[in-house]
C-alpha cells in the first residue's frame, strides 16, 4: 500500500527526521506515537506533500497500477486518488451546512450526491439530524466527524487522521475506534493515526510506529507496545 524508506526532512538547517522506514500495511491500521515535538505531524507532512522530503523515497502500491513514487508528484499526496486526510484542524467549511460540505467535497471527487451522502451517513449517523445545520455551530466532536466524512467521501484506499484524540470525547473516541475497525475489517481501507493517546492506540490499532527526536526507535505489532518501551522512550525523563 504505502512504504517508506530513508526518510530524511530538514527545517532549514535543523534535521527534523532521520532515516525513517515504514510500511503500512493493506487493510490494518497503523499507530505512529510519541512525545509533542518529536516529528509525528511531521512525518504526517511529508507523506501528504505538504512538507518537502531531503532524502528517500515513499511509494505507493495501488492494487493492478505499477509502483509510484510520491516524491515524483507534482501536487500534494493527499490530493491523490485513494488517500483521505483529516489534519489535526478539522479542515472544514464553517459557513456551510453539513449536507453543503458533503456537497462540496462529493463534486471535488466527481461522486454522485445521493450514492456518496448516503453512504457517509450510514458510516457517521450522527450527522443526519444535523445535516441542515451551519458547520460553525456543530460541537468539536461533531466537527471531527465531519472532516472525516469529507475525507471518506472518495472511499479512500488510506485514511490519514493527525491527533483524532485531541479534544475528543469519551464518547467520540469510542464511536470513533468502532469505525476505524469497520473501515479495515469491511472495506479493506488501510489506517495511519499520529497520536499521543496510547490507550487509544493499543485499542485500535495493529501495528506502531514510536519517534523519538525524529528517529523510529521502536515499531511492531500493537502488543509489542509495552510499559517497559513507554517509559523508556514517551515520560518526561525521556525528553533529556
Amino acid at each position: 500500500m504505502l512504504s517508506l524508506r530513508a526518510i530524511n526532512q530538514f527545517y532549514g538547517s535543523e534535521h527534523t527526521l532521520w532515516n525513517i522506514d515504514l510500511d503500512l500495511p493493506p487493510g490494518m491500521c497503523t499507530g505512529v506515537v510519541g512525545l509533542p515535538g518529536m516529528g509525528k505531524t511531521t512525518l504526517i507532512n511529508c507523506i501528504t506533500g505538504q512538507l518537502p522530503v531531503e532524502s528517500g523515497s515513499i511509494i505507493w502500491h495501488e492494487a493492478g497500477a505499477p509502483p509510484q513514487d510520491l516524491l515524483g508528484a507534482t501536487h500534494e499526496h493527499s490530493e491523490l486518488p485513494g488517500i483521505g486526510y483529516v489534519t489535526q484542524d478539522r479542515r472544514i467549511f464553517s459557513q456551510l451546512t453539513v449536507e453543503e460540505n458533503l456537497h462540496v467535497a462529493m463534486r471535488a471527487q466527481g461522486k454522485s450526491d445521493a450514492t456518496a451522502s448516503s453512504e457517509m451517513y450510514d458510516l457517521l449517523p450522527q450527522l443526519w439530524p444535523l445535516r441542515q445545520a451551519r458547520a460553525m455551530g456543530l460541537s468539536p466532536d461533531d466537527k471531527y466527524q465531519l472532516a472525516l466524512a469529507n475525507a471518506l467521501v472518495s472511499r479512500p484506499r488510506l485514511l490519514i487522521l493527525d491527533e483524532p484524540m485531541h479534544g475528543a470525547s469519551p464518547t467520540f473516541a469510542h464511536r470513533l475506534g468502532l469505525l476505524l475497525a469497520r473501515l479495515n475489517r469491511d472495506l479493506g481501507m488501510t489506517v495511519l493515526l499520529a497520536e499521543q493517546q496510547l490507550s487509544f492506540i493499543r485499542r485500535v490499532a495493529d501495528r506502531f510506529c514510536m519517534l523519538y527526536r525524529g528517529r523510529n526507535v521502536a515499531q511492531g505489532h500493537v502488543t509489542e507496545l509495552n510499559d517497559e518501551l513507554i517509559a523508556h522512550w514517551m515520560t518526561l525523563d525521556a525528553r533529556r
